[in-house]
């Protein structure tokens, strides 16, 4: 059998190697070259980070993880298992042939393999991505045989086993999901043609903006030009330049916006509540949590939304002290104990080495110097690691949260990382690296619409959202159900042909109306 399958992989390589495909010649062999080392695949992570969307950069990452790994299974692990001599070259024509000779192993392909790990990561981020560069990942592949250094067995084997790869990025890193896994309420919301009555609230610190460093504010105008826009400097008072905007919204077109960190947004958020106003987020921090879970990961989501009035309604959580009095509000998450050094400490190397890696290594390094708390949950006496609670379920369960299906479905999700069990920081350690934290008995997760906490005597600060607050003696969580509407576009927009018009906008806009306000 073993036999046969050889002579078969030999006859089609002859097939190959004795095929005269037009214009192969001048196309194959440099693109083959191009491949060693990875260096397509690894500028073309480049050019998706530095001119694409979240999606883009999304599947930049999980490319480049997909095809670390391959490479390393490939190279130091499957070519020293099987060692498979370089196919004869006499029936390939000179031209075609490299000019220098790999003198690894035949079998698999590292090429092959990088090629699949890399293309099939970008779709698992990015279908559409994906889609345009499979053809170049199978004309990769397909040049290996062609240039006469690879069997076809080989570039298939090849093929599997970087696909494999980019699968098991999986296990430790859940891709983003697609749309049709989200459960949004759709609701109306005013329609604002080109924006107008839209006031935005720009804190000037954040964001990039589209490509080329067009700063946020003309952004925001290339896309809705006769929005209002109120900038919030370093040296301005936030609050005061929120009520200010309030104001104006609820004078115009009853909807305020808001351009900033998840801080600025969930200040924003708190007063658009109260005021009934419709909120626009346009995402304009570091992570944009809150925007990427309503469905606006860029400004053009955002501005499409806002001039057809397409919206979703949100819950927002509320803080309040043991008399019952609002201390904080979030719209995306709150927490006491080791969580908010560790969010800090993930988010660094996040973009390097994935989200669930990045948490387990941060988990671990904040578990070594941490003081457990002794606090007591709904009446219940507790010594906890950390408290985390998210406005809304997160999916997957763990600390490395990804994603909430639902913004209104009137829950708390809490977890827990328990103390008191027998080697509970070793036990919690070990699952945290080895990616079962959810499994571990010293975790919890539940779901519940209130949590009360007390003995809070010796805590010595909250965290909402990326803000920081004193800890009274007792705390109490809850929801405020369907209390916000936020613009989120009906249907997902094309990335591709979005960023184009917005760069294609650049390119011919006119002279500023005047400064921002």
């Amino acid at each position: 059998m073993k036999r046969r399958i050889a002579g078969v992989d030999r006859r089609w390589f002859e097939r190959v190697a004795s095929a005269r495909l037009p214009g192969a010649e001048q196309v194959l062999p440099p693109l083959s070259r191009s491949a060693n080392h990875g260096r397509l695949w690894l500028g073309t992570a480049a050019a998706l980070a530095v001119v694409g969307g979240p999606a883009a950069k999304r599947a930049a990452r999980r490319g480049v993880g997909a095809l670390a790994l391959a490479s390393v299974t490939t190279n130091a692990v499957a070519k020293y298992a099987v060692r498979r001599r370089r196919p004869v070259l006499t029936t390939v024509p000179a031209m075609r042939r490299l000019s220098k000779a790999p003198w690894t192993s035949s079998f698999p392909s590292g090429h092959a393999a990088s090629a699949a790990a890399f293309a099939v990561g970008v779709a698992l981020e990015a279908p559409r991505y994906g889609a345009l560069l499979a053809p170049v990942a199978a004309a990769v592949a397909f040049s290996r045989v062609y240039v006469g250094v690879h069997y076809p067995g080989d570039v298939l084997a090849g093929c599997v086993l970087g696909a494999a790869a980019a699968a098991v990025t999986c296990y430790w890193w859940p891709p983003h999901p697609q749309p049709a896994q989200f459960r949004r309420t759709r609701v109306k919301a005013p329609a604002l043609p080109e924006g107008e009555g839209l006031v935005v609230v720009l804190n000037s610190g954040s964001g990039r903006g589209v490509p080329g460093r067009l700063p946020p504010g003309e952004h925001l105008e290339l896309l809705l030009p006769k929005a209002e826009i109120l900038s919030c400097g370093p040296g301005d008072d936030l609050d005061a330049v929120l009520d200010e905007a309030v104001a104006r919204a609820t004078g115009a077109g009853g909807v305020l916006g808001v351009c900033g960190g998840d801080g600025t947004v969930n200040a924003t958020a708190r007063r658009a509540a109260a005021a009934g106003l419709a909120l626009a987020v346009f995402p304009g921090g570091t992570l944009n949590h809150f925007a990427l879970d309503v469905g606006t990961p860029t400004f053009e989501d955002t501005a499409h939304a806002v001039a057809r009035g397409e919206a979703v309604r949100v819950d927002l959580a509320r803080v309040r002290d043991g008399e019952g009095r609002d201390i904080a509000g979030f719209v995306n998450t709150f927490s006491i104990g080791i969580y908010p050094e560790l969010v800090s400490r993930r988010e660094k190397l996040e973009g390097r080495i994935g989200k669930w890696p990045a948490a387990a290594v941060s988990f671990v390094e904040v578990l070594r110097t941490a003081a457990p708390l002794r606090i007591r949950l709904d009446g219940h006496d507790r010594v906890l690691w950390l408290l985390f609670a998210g406005n809304g379920q997160y999916v997957p369960d763990g600390l490395a949260l990804t994603h909430r299906p639902r913004l209104d479905d009137g829950l708390l999700d809490i977890r827990t990382v328990d103390a008191e069990a027998p080697l509970a920081r070793s036990r919690v350690a070990l699952s945290a690296l080895g990616g079962a934290l959810r499994r571990s008995r010293v975790f919890r997760s539940e779901r519940v619409e209130e949590l009360r906490l007390s003995g809070l005597e010796n805590v010595t600060g909250l965290a909402y959202d990326g803000e920081t607050a004193p800890t009274p003696d007792a705390l109490v969580l809850d929801k405020l159900r369907s209390a916000l509407t936020v613009y989120s576009p009906a249907a997902q927009l094309d990335e591709i042909a979005q960023r184009a018009r917005t760069l294609t906008l650049a390119a011919n806009r006119q002279p500023r109306r005047g400064p921002v306000a």
